[in-house]
């Protein structure tokens, strides 16, 4: 099987955000344990020190970090949030529960190939681990998992529709700037959609992030309401899933979900997820040929690649032992009013941060 980044091969870390710090810093643990630099400077000294790689929370590069460690030859790693991530939101400051490390690129880059597309394209995968793969589709299924696991509302639905989800996603993010294959936005994709499916019932469900008050972004819902049949911004993920005939996406994680749920999956940028042969894609990836079934997938995107931790105690763990913690409770309503105010001034002072570049 092709080799994915190891923990244990990071020397230092930068651009982690401090709330979780001491999270990110425990699953990430080897003999000497990560240390953090306040530059890239002395990222690039401590790495050579300890004969390791540099890892950097791939949205927190800082100015100058990458040309730093090319001219130095030390590794630059990738840190990013997995895909069965925690009861809760990000942007709320809920802890990660798992971490994705690429030596090449974040997965959600397609300018080239980053580990886990490689994994996907060359990995060959046992018996053992196809079959175990299947055993963790079904408990995400059944325990009605997603990467945030928000609660939400059931919706009526006509009958003898057909049902089309679409995803909405923060414009702003990397995901969606970096893989949106020429689509300029939602907007544009609930045209797109439309034009595709003129005679379904279209939902857009906006992304949670923008529900909840903790990313800006918010689509005109006049606007939206003009390719729509309902925008349904507090419906239950997990029921919506359960129930459409067809989600339509632009990078979002919710076509990775959709998949596991033997949904259609129609693709209009370019996720990890699609070119593999599970995907209606609108815009291919040339590179990904290998066909590959619904568990090779899984075992690839949520066994080998990511790194877990237990909701509870922050200990590494299985991805299985982690989604029986997550299925075991209740999914969370959303952030409480003091988390959801933290996670719009960290979300302002990180912007700010940017801006000035410090």
């Amino acid at each position: 099987m092709s080799a994915v980044a190891r923990p244990d091969q990071i020397a230092c870390l930068i651009g982690i955000a401090p709330w979780k710090r001491r999270r990110i810093a425990t699953m990430l643990r080897n003999a000497h344990g990560p240390a953090f630099a306040s530059d890239p400077a002395r990222a690039v000294a401590m790495a050579r020190a300890r004969g390791g790689a540099i890892g950097c929370w791939a949205t927190r590069t800082p100015p100058g970090l990458e040309r730093a460690a090319h001219d130095a030859g030390v590794p630059l790693w990738w840190i990013e949030d997995g895909f069965l991530r925690s009861a809760g939101l990000g942007a709320a400051l809920v802890q990660p529960c798992s971490l994705t490390l690429d030596s090449r690129r974040p997965h959600y880059d397609p300018s080239g190939p980053s580990d886990l597309e490689e994994l996907l394209q060359t990995a060959e995968f046992d018996a053992g681990m196809v079959a175990r793969a299947k055993a963790l589709i079904a408990l995400l299924c059944s325990a009605r998992l997603t990467k945030y696991n928000l609660a939400g509302a059931a919706l009526a639905l006509p009958p003898g529709r057909r049902i089309v989800l679409v995803a909405g996603q923060v414009e702003s993010d990397q995901s969606v700037l970096l893989g949106n294959a020429g689509v300029t936005g939602m907007l544009d994709l609930l045209a797109r959609v439309r034009a595709e499916e003129p005679d379904a019932f279209l939902i857009y469900k906006p992304h949670p992030d923008i529900v909840s008050g903790l990313r800006a972004g918010a689509v005109d819902e006049t606007a939206a309401q003009a390719f729509v049949d309902l925008v349904a911004p507090h419906a239950s993920l997990t029921d919506l899933l359960d129930r459409v005939d067809a989600v339509h996406v632009l990078t979002s994680l919710t076509g990775f979900e959709a998949l596991l749920r033997g949904r259609e999956v129609v693709v209009h940028g370019q996720p990890f997820y699609a070119g593999w042969g599970l995907t209606q894609d609108r815009a291919p990836v040339a590179r990904r040929t290998r066909r590959r079934t619904l568990a090779e997938l899984v075992a690839a995107a949520l066994i080998v690649y990511p790194l877990y931790a237990s909701a509870r105690s922050g200990e590494p763990c299985s991805v299985e032992a982690l989604a029986e913690e997550l299925g075991a409770r209740a999914h969370a309503s959303g952030p409480s009013a003091a988390r959801a105010m933290i996670g719009r001034l960290a979300g302002w002072f990180g912007g700010r941060r940017a801006a000035t570049g410090g």
